[in-house]
């Protein structure tokens, strides 16, 4: 048809150049003739191009071998299944031991003559640690054991006179009293003999030792700790804001920088009732297992679970979509022989690390876009091959 056209046109402006020299023998009568005879042709032309077109749509359809193929796009798409989602709250705590002893002497202190440890050594309860100068405790109790022997020396004097009838039962008793009060003055000579060594409250590790000997060792000096690993726990500042979601019992998972595949399960074993007006925070403890990993002070990642659920469905966060009528994802749907791309509006829940729980507008077996979603329109032939 197109062929034709091209024909007819030619042959036109042919006759139409042929009589180019006539035209001025016909006059102006003869071009009007011949411009209104163009336009005729032009409108049949573009008839005719109309109706080539119509035929092509027609003829497309009909016959598949001749349409332009949709190119399909590449996707990765994930089968949903219901599973559990818990939800945490990440916070940074401190390893500390419970059993924790700061050493004082038992009396008024003194100066140190002996060194039995040093720092590191791994001490027993009641092992000696040190030694105070106790030369004045030994004169002072050396002349009580003295005062002692001449109160009993009289005291049985006193005793045998007695027994024979003579001398007053007053001097006997002040005889005895006087050997009571030497005998209790011994004794505390000997407890302050006592107090000069100074022994180990708790087991545990020499942790800091911070005196020598010939230096002065008193009440309040913190020089000598003994920390005891057996038995740590974590220590956490938890913000206000989560004080009905955190409790006595609420599970825990703690990591330890620096401790490749650490993670320890606990649960909140004291929770402060006490909000610190400083940083509007509470404190909870988690008691940990003895490791000889986890040292005190160290730092702890801290995840504790304030929300659980179990049979739902989650989708990766950065697959979630959001338009003018809300939040969506986009699923994989088989239309006839063809994959295509289709947009579900969904509700959304609880969010954690890169998964958000779906509440609604999905159901288990929808295949989730999980790559290759940027872009993609409704109805668009997807593949995932």
């Amino acid at each position: 048809m197109h062929k034709i056209l091209t024909v007819v046109l030619g042959a036109s402006l042919l006759l139409a150049s042929c009589g180019s020299s006539t035209v001025q023998k016909e006059g102006p009568a003869g071009l009007i003739e011949k411009k209104a005879r163009l336009d005729s042709l032009k409108t049949q032309q573009g008839k005719l191009d109309k109706e080539i077109s119509t035929l092509q749509a027609e003829i497309d359809k009909l016959d598949t071998t001749n349409a332009v193929k949709e190119k399909a796009k590449l996707v990765a798409v994930t089968a949903l299944t219901p599973t559990s989602f818990n939800h945490f709250i990440d916070l940074q705590g401190n390893v500390d031991a419970v059993n924790t002893s700061w050493i004082s002497p038992r009396g008024t202190g003194g100066v140190v003559t002996q060194l039995y440890v040093r720092q590191g050594d791994h001490v027993r309860q009641g092992q000696q640690l040190l030694k105070l100068d106790d030369a004045i405790q030994r004169q002072q109790l050396a002349s009580d054991q003295t005062q002692l022997a001449y109160a009993k020396d009289l005291y049985q004097r006193r005793k045998n006179l007695w027994d024979e009838k003579i001398g007053t039962e007053v001097d006997l008793v002040n005889a005895k009293n006087q050997v009571d009060q030497a005998d209790a003055r011994l004794k505390i000579d000997q407890q302050q003999l006592d107090f000069t060594s100074v022994y180990a409250d708790i087991p545990g590790t020499v942790n800091v030792l911070n005196i020598k000997v010939g230096e002065a060792f008193g009440q309040g000096s913190q020089s000598l700790q003994i920390v005891n690993t057996d038995n740590l726990k974590v220590v956490v500042l938890v913000p206000e804001i989560y004080q009905e979601r955190v409790r006595v019992g609420t599970p825990v998972k703690i990591d330890f920088p620096g401790l490749n595949n650490k993670e320890v399960n606990g649960t909140v074993t004291i929770s402060a009732k006490v909000i610190n007006a400083d940083n509007r925070a509470f404190q909870v403890e988690i008691h940990i297992p003895n490791s000889s990993d986890i040292r005190a002070n160290q730092v702890a990642i801290v995840k504790l679970q304030d929300y659980s659920a179990s049979n739902v469905l989650t989708i990766p966060i950065n697959t979630l979509q959001t338009d003018e009528t809300g939040k969506y994802v986009l699923v994989a749907v088989q239309q006839n022989s063809k994959l295509v791309a289709h947009k579900k509006t969904i509700t959304v829940g609880q969010t954690y690390s890169d998964k958000v729980q779906v509440t609604s507008g999905l159901d288990s077996g929808d295949k989730l876009i999980t790559d290759g979603y940027q872009g993609l329109y409704e109805g668009q032939l997807i593949t995932i091959q």
